[in-house]
């Protein structure tokens, strides 16, 4: 599957979520569910929603937690797995699943406030603008580990950029250290479930996995 190019708040209407697709103008109070509602996009989109059976909402949150982190279906797949193949229980595996999709590089740029999005993070990375530990870094969801240092490159010039995206963040997750003069962030440690503040229920995922 291809990545999405249409109109991004179309899909947090969808969702009937705020999947973090916008920056500032999302900050701002400007997004379209703040306009409009959590009402699915389309002609139809105002009526009322029918009732969803299990699998359906299962697919659903499946499909939010994708969209929400901007993760394709084969890379979804092998986090997946590799969740499940570390834990048995449905609780722990969502829980890991997670702690490795905060883990990405694109997440932990957008969670240190130096890029207001994550298609914005996967830019800067992919374009080579971001070093880790010192070192230029070309790949959005290579994952990194406690004691690694992300920093957007001295004389880039997505820095005035980056700048402007830290006044808009309000707090950095505990389990990151930033320095926002400097631009640049480290991991501390792998983040704790209720440190992750996203709108997906994890279980339902793993529960869809499982089928």
């Amino acid at each position: 599957m291809g990545r999405y190019t249409g109109p991004v708040e179309r899909l947090s209407r969808r969702e009937g979520v705020d999947l973090e697709l916008k920056g500032a103008r999302r900050l701002a109070g400007k997004g379209a569910l703040e306009r409009r509602g959590a009402l699915p996009p389309g002609q139809h989109g105002g009526g009322r929603r029918v009732k969803t059976s299990v699998y359906a909402q299962q697919l659903r949150e499946t499909q939010r937690a994708k969209r929400y982190y901007g993760v394709r279906e084969k890379q979804f797949r092998n986090l997946m797995a590799e969740a499940m193949k570390r834990n048995a229980e449905n609780s722990v595996t969502g829980e890991r699943l997670l702690q490795l999709l905060e883990l990405r590089v694109d997440n932990i740029i957008v969670r240190l406030g130096f890029a207001s999005t994550r298609a914005q993070a996967r830019q800067f990375v992919t374009h080579g603008h971001v070093l880790v530990n010192g070192i230029r870094h070309t790949i959005p969801s290579a994952r990194l580990k406690p004691g690694d240092v992300v920093t957007i490159k001295e004389g880039s010039p997505v820095r005035t950029i980056a700048t402007e995206s830290t006044e808009l963040i309000a707090v950095v997750p505990g389990w990151l250290e930033a320095d926002h003069d400097g631009l640049s962030g480290r991991v501390l440690r792998i983040p704790e479930r209720h440190e992750i503040q996203v709108p997906i229920t994890e279980h339902l995922i793993v529960e869809f996995a499982g089928r």
